[in-house]
């Protein structure tokens, strides 16, 4: 990831402790970091205003000064991070975005397309719909992937075991390409299939032997082992495996099934994004 370009985004109440590793662990690569705030707008009280001609238009002094304090937070954090920068002696910037959050997946999307990888905080969980969107911005309008419970970034400077959930999807491929620069840092590679079908025109005859033989010419210590759910289903499988073989990262691909169906249904890539211990890397 040496020279790359990484968007962190962290919440208004996101601790500048953490941020401080992050940028820290971004200072030793070396790379660039550009660290965006996401901010929530108060809602507009409709329900307050007068519509005319019926009554006067008048915008509540109440929504202006929750608006005004709003503005201020956002930049005092900004503030507050540019310090950071500075102390941690990393190259970047800071940016400010306050949406309604049915706009923050567009906004997050745009910081994205110039960027090689982003990292949103686990900070910004406090918020859930803030959290899902920044993800969907990534995953679903973006070019890249997006690194979750990785707070100190050690995925991106020395991972150790990496395990790759492998099927022969498009989506899967994706986040293998997009997750080569940390493929080829980690000392081992696991190639972990979860109850594949080994026909031909499934997973192949013996599932994740061709993704490896393409891994190891990029110089990747490879394994490849296929597993059984034994019951569970893909997603706890995959904490599962990931937690007893030691692995500092999951990559993964996103959303096989449409987010409708994930919402209502549940699915492997909930599972991830929801848990916590985990870190994983998506891509769509």
């Amino acid at each position: 990831m040496k020279n790359s370009t990484l968007l962190i985004i962290v919440g208004l109440d996101s601790s500048l402790t953490s941020l401080g590793k992050q940028l820290e662990a971004v200072r030793t690569l070396p790379a660039h970091a550009t660290v965006l705030i996401i901010g929530e707008t108060p809602a507009f009280p409709y329900y307050a205003m007068g519509v005319p001609p019926y009554g006067t238009t008048v915008v509540p002094e109440e929504w202006l000064a929750s608006l005004a304090e709003n503005k201020v937070a956002l930049k005092d954090k900004s503030d507050a991070i540019e310090a950071l920068l500075g102390q941690h002696d990393v190259s970047g910037e800071v940016c400010v975005v306050s949406n309604e959050p049915s706009l923050v997946a567009d906004t997050v999307a745009r910081h994205a397309m110039l960027c090689d990888m982003v990292i949103v905080a686990g900070d910004l969980r406090q918020s859930d719909n803030l959290f899902m969107q920044a993800v969907y911005g990534v995953l679903f309008q973006s070019p890249v992937g997006v690194l979750l419970n990785n707070d100190d970034l050690t995925a991106l400077c020395a991972p150790k075991k990496v395990l790759v959930a492998w099927n022969t999807e498009l989506h899967s491929a994706r986040a293998v390409h997009q997750a080569l620069p940390l493929l080829r840092q980690a000392e081992e590679v696991i190639i972990a299939t979860i109850d594949p079908i080994t026909t031909e025109f499934q997973d192949g005859e013996d599932p994740g032997v061709d993704i490896a033989k393409w891994l190891s010419h990029h110089g990747c210590n490879i394994d490849v082992q296929q597993y059984p759910s034994g019951g569970h289903s893909i997603g706890e499988s995959i904490l599962t495996r990931a937690k007893d073989v030691g692995a500092d990262l999951v990559v993964m691909g996103a959303y096989g099934h449409s987010r409708t169906r994930q919402a209502i249904f549940g699915g492997t890539t909930r599972t991830l994004i929801e848990q916590t211990d985990q870190a994983v890397f998506l891509a769509h």
